[in-house]
């Protein structure tokens, strides 16, 4: 064992929002909220809380319904797999989390984090849950604002006749922008314990925590953490808690940090008087140390350059987990090449690339970072564009658009208002072309880079095809609840008057600038 000496909060640079954490052995595991990407509910493991890798994803699809798979106009952008609950009892793996757009509660059940996973419903709509295996008997607290304890039938089929179901917490409307939600659930030392954020009306997000005697109440609760560690205003809060082997205790929770996302930062808890003190003294710690268990290890990087790898059995490629699609893809019309390349033909019209099917994406990094691919265009059909995009609601995307006259390199950006800041995305508007210039280039092939910057909140690209900048004036992108998801980068290619249309991609480097 080593001891590591963490210098700042933030343990991932990049988007892991609601993140959970449970600890088996000498192993921690952490699971995050993916919404509409695919593979979704991304497992990650540690040895130390402070280096990650991803271990495998949950499920393939969820619902399949027509937003999922981007059908008819319709999107999931907003919604999807949620706030998940991760859990170790008896020998098993649990996972629970709401579908926000189906508006039910899936889980799934697993001897070994790699799965399989077994999936089953639990009957009912509980937000923001969070599971307790308490002796016998299984609870589920859920819910935003009015915090509500129900008690599980056995086989977590949904709620136990004549079992506990109560408000147990409650906020008050007229003193918060947020009220309580984010729910973990623990017993520890034969008390009941729940962590919740919530965010006054003066103040920044804040983490609470209320205790108990008893399970079904009453909770006694105050906030235990409202600082942003130095960055621009931003609460830390909303996450789960773990102890480590030698008995120390740590939270993992998260930052609003812009376009980038939501950042996973871990934060030292000591105890008194029964209630965790988080920081120092409800101020975020910015250096501590932690147990290293296995100093020896080698992390897979959270930054893939390689799309994807051989399968076990050497006979087909399968998507490295760094890269997600947006939205269920159809693998019909796509071909993976060897480790760094894919061939995407168009199987639908789309208005804008928002609703371009077989997106694949790969999550930004705090502070900066950069991209390139190498694209060959010969294949599209008129009407068609394709290149490198930054998504997020107000996309931003460089490429190669095909005309009656010939190719032209375009930059194109949301032409959609994004006002406000409501859950969903309904952008119907074609993009606003910014470049539009004619190419001359027999071999039909081109580079394509993004740099994105997000320090302090900058949140700015600017791309580059064969070298040469496109971009005038960085773009400006922000982070809204729209998408509720921090910046991709994706390769896309989406038809506006012909389908079947094709793009070749090679991704040539992910890079950050940490």
């Amino acid at each position: 064992m080593n001891n590591i000496e963490v210098c700042q909060n933030r343990i991932i640079s990049q988007d892991y929002p609601d993140p959970d954490v449970i600890r088996v052995d000498d192993t921690y595991y952490m699971v995050s909220t993916t919404m509409y990407y695919f593979p979704g509910a991304a497992i990650l493991r540690s040895y130390n809380l402070v280096n990650w890798e991803i271990v495998s994803y949950v499920f393939e699809e969820l619902d399949g319904t027509k937003e999922e798979r981007l059908e008819d106009n319709k999107n999931l952008y907003g919604h999807g797999m949620w706030a998940p609950s991760f859990r170790y009892h008896n020998g098993k793996f649990y996972i629970a989390f709401v579908s926000h757009e189906q508006e039910d509660t899936h889980l799934f059940i697993a001897d070994k984090v790699e799965g399989p996973w077994e999936h089953r419903m639990i009957k009912g709509y509980y937000h923001d849950c969070s599971l307790l295996f308490d002796e016998d008997s299984i609870f589920i607290v859920h819910g935003n604002m009015n915090i509500h304890l129900t008690e599980l039938a056995d086989d977590l089929s949904g709620p136990k006749n004549g079992g506990i179901d109560k408000i147990i917490i409650e906020d008050d409307p007229n003193r918060v922008r947020l009220g309580y939600e984010g729910s973990h659930f623990y017993k520890i030392n034969n008390k009941y314990l729940i962590t919740l954020i919530h965010c006054p009306t003066d103040g920044m997000r804040t983490e609470s925590v209320f205790v108990s005697d008893r399970v079904d109440g009453e909770y006694i609760g105050k906030d235990v953490l409202s600082d942003d560690g130095g960055y621009l205003n931003q609460g830390i809060a909303q996450g789960g808690i773990v102890d480590t082997p030698d008995g120390k205790w740590y939270a993992i929770l998260f930052q609003d940090s812009g376009a980038v996302g939501r950042i996973p930062s871990l934060m030292p808890i000591e105890w008194k008087d029964g209630f965790p003190v988080f920081g120092n003294d409800g101020k975020a710690t910015r250096n501590f140390t932690v147990t290293d268990y296995r100093p020896d290890y080698k992390y897979e990087s959270l930054i893939n350059s390689s799309i994807a790898k051989k399968s076990l059995d050497n006979k087909q490629y399968i998507i490295t987990p760094q890269w997600q699609w947006n939205h269920i893809p159809n693998k019909k019309l796509v071909e993976i090449k060897d480790e760094r390349s894919i061939r995407v033909e168009t199987g639908k019209l789309s208005v804008n690339p928002m609703h371009a099917i077989n997106t694949l994406t790969h999550r930004t990094t705090y502070p900066s970072g950069s991209a390139r691919i190498s694209l060959d265009y010969s294949g599209l059909k008129i009407g068609d564009t394709a290149g490198l995009i930054v998504l997020i609601g107000q996309y931003a995307m460089a490429g190669v658009r095909r005309y009656k006259d010939g190719f032209h390199k375009v930059l194109i950006v949301s032409n959609h208002k994004h006002e406000g800041f409501g859950i969903g995305l309904n952008d119907y508007e074609e993009a606003r072309i910014i470049i539009d210039e004619i190419i001359d280039n027999p071999d039909c092939k081109c580079n394509i880079e993004a740099l994105t910057c997000f320090e302090n909140m900058k949140d700015e690209v600017r791309f580059f095809i064969d070298d040469k900048e496109i971009t005038k004036e960085a773009i400006k992108i922000e982070f809204k609840l729209d998408l509720f998801t921090g910046a991709r980068i994706g390769m896309c290619i989406y038809s506006q008057k012909e389908i079947g249309g094709v793009a070749e991609f090679r991704v040539e480097s992910i890079l950050t600038n940490e």
